[in-house]
């Protein structure tokens, strides 16, 4: 025969130590640590809410300055006019020249930052050895840090003269001047932005594609900056962002020449520098004054419209994972 015998439970025992060790906060504690998460909520809640009524006062405001210089002038004129005469008699207010001189500084600028920045950020993600790349990478982030003005009085003195002498052209205050300065500026967003969606790619595709017999080049063109094409566009479209957006280097070095440029070479005047120099002469709540507002309502739009680009191809093509190849 056997005879069973009953265990004392040792599950009471447990929970016991378990409460023994767990410290007693008490009903008072847990409302003061509640009231505390709620008081951070409601701050940053405010801080948030801060920032969005700035950029809509901001905007608020930008419209109300511009829109009425379309009382005067159609929407049509305005932007297809060519001829930015705003303080003859009568006045012309045809942006055109400028909106093509914007494009063309932004589209040169582009060419020359976008493959420097993106082949950067691969060398310094994939190929630099740790010590290298801990001297590039300052060197890179310092150009943020030049402030334009600084930029701006280089291309004068150093590559205005350059272009000058070496082109032989009556003044080196022109397009390419402009584009080659606000190159240097969009590199550090476009590198920095690029290395740090290279170095997001799972490892596991790096070492599959080794694995199978690929060389290190042909797994960084085949599969890393395959799978990093969501952050490199993004960079990309941010620093076409910012040369759109620069005031200081193109009111130094872009020539200041209200025309359609039709080589390299010309003095041309972009929107942020034709606000940044006429600013201050324009009447108050004059035609000229309204119609430097819509230039700025232009330049908003452009720049909202690249950011939304860039959010819509980060959204699209986000890499989470080796599945979402």
């Amino acid at each position: 025969m056997f005879r069973f015998t009953s265990r004392p439970d040792s599950s009471n025992g447990m929970r016991e130590e378990l409460a023994s060790l767990t410290p007693k906060t008490g009903h008072a504690g847990l409302l003061g640590s509640q009231k505390k998460d709620q008081a951070i909520r409601f701050f940053l809640f405010i801080t948030a809410l801060i920032s969005i009524f700035v950029l809509a006062a901001i905007l608020v405001f930008l419209f109300v300055e511009g829109l009425p210089i379309f009382r005067k002038v159609s929407l049509w004129a305005f932007l297809f006019g060519h001829e930015w005469y705003p303080t003859s008699d009568p006045p012309s207010f045809g942006i055109f020249p400028l909106l093509v001189a914007s494009m063309a500084v932004t589209v040169v600028s582009t060419l020359f930052s976008a493959p420097l920045g993106i082949m950067t950020a691969i060398y310094m993600a994939e190929i630099a050895s740790p010590r290298v790349r801990n001297v590039i990478k300052p060197i890179v982030e310092l150009l943020a840090a030049l402030p334009s003005v600084v930029i701006g009085f280089f291309g004068m003195v150093v590559v205005a003269p350059f272009l000058q002498n070496m082109f032989d052209l009556p003044t080196g205050l022109n397009l390419m001047n402009a584009s080659i300065m606000l190159a240097f500026m969009s590199v550090p967003t476009i590198c920095t932005i690029s290395e740090d969606a290279i170095q997001s790619v799972p490892k596991d595709l790096k070492e599959g594609s080794l694995a199978l017999g690929a060389t290190h080049l042909e797994t960084i063109f085949r599969v890393i900056l395959p799978a990093s094409l969501s952050g490199i566009s993004t960079a990309t479209i941010l620093g076409i962002s910012r040369s759109i957006g620069e005031t200081m280097v193109v009111l130094m070095v872009a020539g200041g020449a209200a025309m359609i440029p039709t080589s390299l070479f010309d003095p041309v005047r972009p929107i942020p520098a034709s606000i940044a120099a006429e600013m201050a002469e324009a009447p108050f709540r004059g035609d000229h004054y309204h119609a430097l507002f819509a230039l700025g309502v232009i330049l908003f739009l452009f720049t909202m419209g690249f950011n939304l680009i860039a959010a819509y191809i980060s959204a699209k093509h986000k890499q989470v994972g080796a599945a979402t190849l």
